[in-house]
């Protein structure tokens, strides 16, 4: 097979694609060099992934299980932060990734709650039962634990679910973790979620918490609301949409 030797191939029309290599052919990008596209499709045309030019994916559905990007909160000394729209029938599973997120009060537990209306009702309208366990080490190799938390679990109650223990507001301490919500848009089912989460604790022990429960509705869930409870809080919070399988 001739090789053609250049730095840049280009059509006149940039709907036309341009093939490399017949086929049995090994195309091969040197070390160091950088292949660029915003899409990735099959022989039919049909597409794998797409990408919007700043790193957001859209998947082929037959990749079952798929991360999509949806939304990016980053908030400064803010009281909360909600996510009240793109929480619908689109996606089964909903994750939410918190990155260092610093209370400005010290200790104050990092929580969430959930509307039907995208927040117009407040975030007290629905029960959640919960359970909750967390293992701890000190800094300082002094102590350790691991135990059941009666006190981070919730029976029936519209009060909102914490989701750390006594996190520090020192400027290299935060919390970071992940909160799944499951089918939130269900009209016949129980919303079931967990969390797992790691904290810096206020007087320097880590702490790993997990925790598991249920929105006691069948009312299709739209909006989460997260704040710290008392004080206002840093970080930032993504939103992702687990593609159906």
């Amino acid at each position: 097979m001739s090789k053609i030797y250049a730095d840049t191939i280009e059509t006149e029309n940039p709907n036309v694609d341009i093939t490399l290599g017949a086929a049995g052919d090994a195309v091969l990008i040197p070390s160091g060099a950088t292949l660029k596209t915003n899409k990735i499709a099959d022989a039919g045309g049909n597409n794998l992934f797409t990408s919007d030019g700043s790193g957001t994916l859209t998947v082929n559905s037959a990749f079952g299980g798929g991360r999509t990007l949806l939304a990016t909160n980053t908030f400064t000394n803010q009281a909360s932060s909600s996510f009240t729209t793109l929480i619908d029938s689109t996606y089964d599973v909903y994750c939410f990734r918190f990155i260092d997120i610093n209370p400005i009060t010290d200790a104050a537990e990092f929580q969430f709650q959930v509307d039907d209306d995208a927040g117009n009702n407040g975030y007290n309208d629905f029960n959640i039962t919960s359970s909750a366990f967390q293992a701890w080490h000190a800094e300082d190799n002094s102590n350790h634990d691991f135990s059941y938390q009666t006190d981070m679990d919730l029976a029936q109650s519209t009060s909102y679910q914490n989701l750390t223990r006594n996190p520090g507001n020192d400027a290299d301490q935060s919390s970071g973790g992940e909160l799944y919500l499951f089918n939130p848009s269900s009209t016949l089912y129980v919303k079931n979620f967990y969390a797992r989460t790691q904290i810096a604790y206020y007087t320097d022990l880590v702490f790993s918490i997990f925790i598991g429960g249920y929105i006691n509705t069948k009312t299709a869930i739209n909006a989460i609301n997260f704040k710290s409870a008392s004080g206002n809080t840093n970080g930032i919070i993504k939103m992702y949409g687990i593609s159906k399988s």
